[in-house]
């Protein structure tokens, strides 16, 4: 048990969907995105995904692939963003982070070197958008192996013959991508995303937690009530890029929680 299954757990206990929310890494910097990562949970974030800038984010849209890109213009690196959850860790040893991304940074850096660094600095789960099942042996399996979940996306395209092979070696929780094509887009909707939820948990036996295409506290209260949780990644990176002071960010950060959690 760590602390992705236990935060679901005491949330199932409670009758209360999970709400995920997404940050990246070093936008607008270092600082700003430490300061807003440390006031998430105080805002009603039950799980933290932390987003690894790259040059080539394939799945994101254009708010997230402006955040990457500031980010890395502002050095953000992968051992910064390591060290961010270091820090995060000093003052909050319960609060579940994810890391997303891509590949090639954890490649680059070499898979043995970053699971150790990762579960040294308390990283619990990973969601890598660019491995499929059929590359488990490269980091999936790696990641199990050190304790670290790996979280697996099921899209409105993973059919009966692919949902199995999405499924093998998941843990933590799945992530249900609500709409077709890249982040910020379309709106989610709950009487398309509740079937697939159904069916996703039962072949699974996970918490399935919906995003992409939720921006209001409403659409939060909405995906949640047919999941066991929803992520907000767009609406946030895009609120953050305002300039707004980091309390204005997470009072609406709490907000959505506050949505998610009237489910």
């Amino acid at each position: 048990m760590g602390r992705i299954s236990d935060r679901f757990d005491t949330l199932g206990a409670e009758g209360r969907r999970a709400f995920v929310a997404y940050i990246m890494g070093g936008d607008p910097d270092y600082d700003q995105s430490l300061a807003l990562m440390k006031g998430l949970p105080s805002a009603g974030v039950d799980v933290v995904e932390l987003g690894m800038p790259f040059t080539d984010p394939m799945a994101d849209g254009p708010t997230i692939q402006l955040a990457g890109q500031r980010a890395l213009e502002g050095g953000q690196t992968l051992e910064k963003t390591l060290q961010m959850v270091r820090a995060f860790r000093e003052d909050d040893d319960t609060t579940p982070i994810v890391m997303m991304g891509y590949y090639n940074p954890i490649y680059s850096r070499g898979v043995d070197r970053f699971l150790k660094d990762a579960v040294e600095a308390g990283i619990d789960g990973l969601i890598i958008v660019d491995l499929p099942p059929e590359e488990d042996d490269e980091l999936c399996l790696p990641a199990k192996a050190a304790g670290i979940d790996f979280i697996r996306l099921a899209t409105p395209t993973t059919d009966a013959a692919r949902l199995p092979a999405v499924l093998t070696n998941t843990s933590g929780f799945v992530y249900y991508v609500s709409v077709t094509g890249i982040t910020g887009g379309a709106a989610a909707q709950a009487s398309e995303v509740g079937p697939e939820v159904a069916r996703i948990r039962e072949q699974g036996g996970l918490p399935v937690v919906v995003g992409f295409g939720i921006r209001t506290p409403e659409a939060a209260e909405e995906i949640a009530g047919v999941a066991d949780g929803c992520v907000v990644g767009s609406a946030i990176v895009a609120e953050n890029a305002t300039g707004k002071p980091v309390e204005e960010v997470l009072a609406f950060v709490k907000s959505l929680a506050d949505g998610a959690h009237r489910a």
